[in-house]
């Protein structure tokens, strides 16, 4: 069953953090390319946390009010935006982020990822033709020659090379394709065999590593598909993936049981 994504919407708190760090900035004449060398992240993201769009993280508004000489104002705002320690949650375009990561690490347990699909095997899961050609369109990130491709890596349950998605016709096109794909220098694809106690159970997800080295996490559910960069959510993230990719193939391995799988779909 696709995800339907829910449009990206504004949180207050952050444009209120955001609209004050700009008037601060401005009013001691600082560029925003400054304040992103200093703390280290790409002038894009500077310009998304001035615009409410991403947040700040502690260390980095302790970094700025020192420059700016704010008197700690900036580090207190922060502080009643972050009630008990918890970051105010927003939600991100995820295809925006995902185009702008440098890496996306994804576990699947039950079908190809959307950046893996063909487009039959697409179409047995979206209903436009529309809506088939905005996710193939999306591919291009890995394949890319104006900037450098996007580096993935897919983490596969078995079962998904098992899973019949509208014929074996499709199937045996899609696993083809895994392993053309498998063979580009920036894509891996590992498959994992949930053997006794499984891992991964949490659901699937993707986590985009961006240029400035921060962490988005996109998550799917039954309702909706979640995207966050909360703490606690990435920290629990890491600990999915250090499980999963313990019990992953190795590269050579996984085209083998790729290979394997196709059989059945000859």
């Amino acid at each position: 069953m696709a995800v339907r994504r829910t449009r990206p919407r504004e949180s207050a708190a952050l444009v209120a953090f955001g609209r004050q760090l700009r008037r601060t900035r401005e009013a001691k004449d600082v560029k925003q390319e400054t304040i992103a060398n200093l703390t280290k992240i790409s002038p894009a993201q500077q310009s998304r946390i001035e615009a409410g769009k991403r947040r700040a993280t502690r260390q980095y508004v302790e970094i700025v009010d020192d420059h700016l000489e704010a008197s700690g104002s900036l580090i207190n705002l922060w502080e009643d935006l972050n009630k008990d320690g918890h970051p105010v949650p927003i939600w991100f375009d995820w295809p925006q982020i995902e185009s702008e990561a440098t890496e996306l690490i994804t576990w699947q347990h039950s079908i190809v990822p959307g950046l893996l699909q063909t487009v039959s095997y697409t179409r047995e899961f979206l209903t436009t033709e529309e809506a088939v050609e905005a996710r193939i369109a999306r591919q291009g990130i890995l394949t890319r020659e104006s900037s450098p491709p996007t580096a993935l890596v897919a983490l596969l349950s078995e079962a998904v090379l098992y899973h019949l998605v509208g014929s074996p016709e499709v199937m045996r096109e899609q696993l083809e394709h895994l392993l053309t794909m498998s063979k580009l220098p920036n894509i891996t694809i590992q498959v994992v065999r949930n053997n006794g106690r499984p891992a991964g159970t949490g659901g699937a997800f993707v986590v985009a590593t961006m240029e400035d080295r921060s962490e988005v996490a996109y998550l799917e559910t039954t309702i909706r598909g979640i995207t966050t960069d909360a703490p606690a959510d990435l920290g629990a993230l890491s600990d999915a993936q250090r499980e999963l990719r313990a019990r992953a193939l190795p590269e050579d391995q996984s085209q083998d049981v790729i290979r394997k799988a196709l059989e059945q779909w000859t």
